[in-house]
């Protein structure tokens, strides 16, 4: 069964496929607050969860990923959440990778739908809970300090698996890259620390393992090395952490955390192009770190890891990555790897 629901303002709109037959029931001239897809059972399903959190880098999702979380939500009820796009994950996590009881994809288009008692009911009721990507900016400002907060960090408490990719990833840490002002590139970020798109926010979700950190997204693809390290330095500098941890992870890459912060990396093909970057702020502050002035912060700390390594959030540390350091000189990046590669 495939079921889509959308409340207008007081109108439940029920659209219902059954093979190739299709019933609408439709109001007209009422607000659309939100849109709400299930593929399989719409009874709630109530199964043993294992924790976990998903952190995938954005582009092509990957099936081994989706599948960690799917044996830790014990094969009960799987909900995307999102403010943008359509519920395609919904067939491609119920009938393709299957194992699930439901998959349904909510998408919050209107502030007042984060006060929807249904809505938040399937939040909570989710045997595992995904954020889709999109703009992050749209999930800070239309879920933050609402019930839609409460009922993710529900679903964190009782012990089930949470993830999000890209827009989703940026919110899953202590601190995240806002995008308020829209995204910034790396070479305008290194140049002015302080440019009016280098927007940071905090105090949104908490996530084990991820405090004092940052996430992005699509990171060697878009070359985005150089604006988190400019995360980083205005964390420090502008006292939001004695010293700051980053999480940078290419497309087509996912990285599955355990409660106890070991670190299981899945890539979309083994070709070895499968990385994330796990950077660390030295004990002292940025050298330079001003308004309309390049960044200068040196001996941050890299570790890389591609498949077939190991990582762990709680120690930070790692085995058969590559450790080096990176620094920003003036707004350019250097390395001290042999060849010079600032990835």
């Amino acid at each position: 069964m495939y079921l889509r629901k959308r409340v207008l303002a007081g109108i439940i709109v029920l659209v219902m496929v059954l093979s190739t037959s299709l019933i609408s029931l439709s109001g007209s001239g009422a607000k659309v607050t939100y849109e709400y897809y299930i593929a399989g059972s719409s009874e709630d399903a109530v199964k043993d969860t294992s924790p976990g959190l998903l952190l995938a880098g954005g582009s092509n999702d990957i099936a081994a990923a989706m599948l960690w979380m799917i044996e830790k939500s014990g094969g009960g009820d799987f909900v995307i959440i999102r403010c943008t796009g359509t519920d395609a994950y919904n067939p491609w996590i119920y009938k393709q990778l299957g194992g699930v009881d439901s998959c349904e994809t909510i998408i919050f288009l209107e502030p007042e739908s984060c006060y929807d008692e249904f809505l938040l009911g399937q939040i909570r009721n989710a045997e595992a809970l995904f954020i889709a990507g999109g703009d992050q900016w749209d999930y800070i400002s239309m879920w933050k300090d609402t019930p839609v907060e409460d009922a993710i960090h529900y679903v964190r408490d009782k012990g089930a698996p949470i993830g999000g990719t890209s827009a989703g990833l940026a919110v899953l840490s202590e601190f995240a890259f806002s995008a308020e002002n829209d995204t910034v590139e790396s070479d305008d970020a290194l140049k002015n620390p302080y440019n009016r798109r280098v927007c940071l926010a905090s105090d949104f979700l908490v996530m084990p393992n991820m405090e004092d950190k940052i996430t992005d997204s699509h990171f060697v693809a878009r070359d985005r090395m150089g604006r988190l390290v400019v995360f980083l330095a205005r964390l420090v500098q502008d006292d939001w952490a004695s010293t700051a941890r980053g999480i940078g992870i290419d497309e087509k890459t996912a990285l599955g955390v355990e409660p106890n912060g070991d670190v299981t990396i899945f890539g979309l093909c083994n070709d070895g192009t499968a990385a994330a970057y796990f950077l660390e702020t030295p004990e002292y502050g940025p050298e330079a770190c001003e308004p309309k002035t390049p960044l200068t912060y040196t001996g941050i700390s890299v570790y890389k890891m591609t498949l077939s390594t190991t990582f762990n959030l709680v120690t930070w540390t790692g085995t058969g990555g590559t450790w080096y350091h990176l620094s920003a000189v003036d707004g350019a990046l250097v390395s001290d790897l042999p060849d010079g590669s600032i990835y």
